[in-house]
């Protein structure tokens, strides 16, 4: 018998502890399993595949105040010498960083403007026949750029004709149909789509296009300008620390800044998710060590005063494991009202959130595995006053009080 009678009584006898127990599982529940759902979330997030060998590659940037040569022509000397030091696999010029936050993109329609018709938003970057080698990727469908066909220029009066796109670009554009050898436009310059690659991420982890992205052969130096180096494996720490030195050798009317490897460009830009995931851990433990001290603290506070029941009951034959079971009933039926609130309160919760932030509906199996959790740490924490309380003699708690 799990005597629930005489246990509902004595909860009704005390119901302002009880009901405040209720009340700070329920809020546990509710928010632990949105938080740790939220959590996943922003794992899955941070550990998805960007399609780069991010160990293996870093960029610069570079301030040019010379006026005393041909920036393009520097550029191109610069590129061929980087290519050439040790422990570099390849080297391109480039608008835009991937993973960094900053970059360009545009809606990349199906007809020319002012034609009416499906765009498509995605990301860009401008760079040359290296560019592919460089951001370590390689064409599934299609070809690289040929050399004749990047055009190299201070103004963008002459563009190219070709353009190579990810594979989510390329099915979003063209959802029926084989995308490669497709003319996609920006306002009403022509491309033609030359090769596709299956996954390359954008500047903008957190847009939702970005995996849209497009690469097209065109080089434009300015006196603000980025270069992305990819190593060979091992070899990126060593190369950053004289890359500086080197384009200093080279010419030195010039700035070299912001020398940061492409995963370090990406962890800077995840910052506010790595600092939010690290805060709701905090919240998820300080919530369930103040709610397990919660129910350790309603327990010493009912055997206190139940010191005499306890000890009658003792003197009537009742066994230590019977007042221990007692107690963890008695704790389990708080909890079950407390889980009921809190599992209905989460998915309010999680439509809330939904509806304000645009996060991913909550997970059911969250809400369960945050009740079960919740359920077992309420009787974990009740054992120990428990067992003391079973340990009152008879001949003590049955005294004059």
């Amino acid at each position: 018998m799990l005597e629930l009678k005489p246990i509902l009584n004595a909860l009704r006898r005390s119901k302002v502890g009880a009901i405040l127990l209720l009340i700070q599982i329920a809020i546990t529940t509710a928010i632990v399993s949105n938080a740790a759902f939220i959590i996943q979330d922003r794992l899955n997030y941070l550990q998805q595949d960007t399609g780069y060998p991010e160990q293996d590659i870093f960029s610069l940037t570079v301030l040019t105040f010379g006026k005393d040569r041909d920036l393009s022509q520097q550029f191109e000397e610069d590129e061929s010498m980087i290519r050439g030091l040790p422990g570099v696999a390849d080297a391109a010029l480039t608008n835009a960083v991937p993973l960094s936050g900053s970059g360009s993109a545009s809606g990349i329609g199906l007809q020319p403007a002012p034609e009416s018709g499906r765009s498509v938003r995605a990301g860009y970057l401008l760079g040359d026949d290296h560019m592919l080698n460089t951001l370590g990727l390689e064409v599934s469908d299609g070809r690289n750029f040929y050399a004749d066909e990047v055009i190299i220029a201070q103004d963008r009066t002459k563009l190219p004709e070709v353009g190579i796109a990810s594979r989510s670009f390329v099915e979003e554009a063209f959802p029926d149909e084989d995308g490669l050898g497709k003319i996609i436009y920006m306002g009403d310059r022509p491309f033609k789509i030359i090769g596709i690659v299956e996954k390359m991420k954008g500047p903008w982890l957190k847009d939702s296009r970005s995996d849209n992205l497009v690469i097209f052969p065109f080089v434009q130096a300015s006196t603000y300008q980025h270069i992305i180096v990819h190593t060979e494996r091992g070899q990126r720490d060593a190369v950053m620390r004289t890359i500086e030195d080197r384009m200093l050798e080279a010419y030195d009317k010039r700035v070299i800044t912001n020398v940061i490897a492409l995963d370090e460009n990406k962890r800077q830009y995840n910052a506010s998710d790595t600092l939010m995931m690290r805060m709701l851990v905090v919240l998820i433990v300080v919530l369930v060590a103040v709610t397990a001290l919660g129910i350790f603290g309603l327990t010493l506070f009912n055997i206190s005063k139940r010191t005499r029941q306890i000890g009658t009951r003792r003197a009537l034959g009742a066994r230590k494991s019977d007042i221990i079971r007692y107690f963890l009933v008695e704790n389990t039926v708080i909890c079950a009202g407390g889980l009921i609130v809190g599992c209905i309160g989460a998915i309010l919760m999680s439509q809330q959130l939904l509806e304000q932030f645009s996060l991913p509906a909550l997970d059911m199996w969250y809400v369960a595995g945050t009740a079960l959790m919740v359920l077992v740490m309420t009787l974990l924490a009740v054992i120990s006053p428990a067992r003391r309380a079973a340990k009152i003699s008879p001949s003590v708690a049955t005294r004059s009080i």
